[in-house]
């Protein structure tokens, strides 16, 4: 098969791709309120949301399966959409939010038909959100004189969601392959 016809045989339909970006907003959205939830009763606050990071999950799945356009668009609204229901992320965070997640899912979706482990881009995943949650920060404070968010939130982010950085090394690798392995029985059995 040539590279043309491969990459051609990789790109999805636009329906696929705004199908999977609806599916990861909703997820963004509804997966976070368990964590909201156990928070509220065990009166933790916001604390399991920032140590497992449910919102990334659908989001980073979003690009590694359907490509950059489903997962910009679910990083980006994903957050949004979670706020304007539930209040969260602090409105103080959301753009901040936004800006990192819109990096997961596009740097997700790039790396999608790219030959490498998926732990691997996982990591390089989380390295790009992470860096251009940092910029976006160091932007607002020292250009913009945001006094509502303070550069130490850079490193506090990250110690405080290592559990859920390292769970995603776990759960999206096992998620993509047996998402893999079921399309192969499926056109298996055609």
């Amino acid at each position: 098969m040539s590279t043309v016809n491969a990459i051609e045989k990789s790109r999805l339909s636009v329906k696929v791709q705004a199908v999977a970006a609806l599916a990861a907003i909703v997820g963004a959205v509804a997966v976070p309120q368990i964590f909201h939830f156990l928070g509220a009763v065990s009166g933790m606050g916001t604390v399991p949301g920032e140590v497992f990071l449910p919102m990334h999950l659908p989001v980073i799945l979003a690009g590694l399966l359907a490509g950059p356009f489903a997962g910009a668009i679910a990083g980006l609204f994903g957050p949004l959409a979670s706020f304007a229901l539930s209040g969260m992320p602090a409105a103080a965070m959301l753009p901040f939010m936004m800006i990192e997640l819109f990096g997961y899912g596009l740097a997700a979706g790039l790396l999608r038909t790219v030959k490498m482990p998926v732990l691997a881009k996982v990591l390089i995943t989380q390295a790009a959100g992470r860096i251009l949650r940092a910029g976006a920060v160091l932007t607002a404070v020292y250009a913009l004189g945001n006094e509502n968010v303070a550069v130490s939130s850079i490193w506090l982010t990250i110690k405080t969601g290592m559990f859920g950085l390292a769970l995603q090394w776990l759960l999206i690798p096992l998620i993509i392959s047996c998402v893999n392995n079921s399309g192969k029985t499926g056109r298996d059995e055609q």
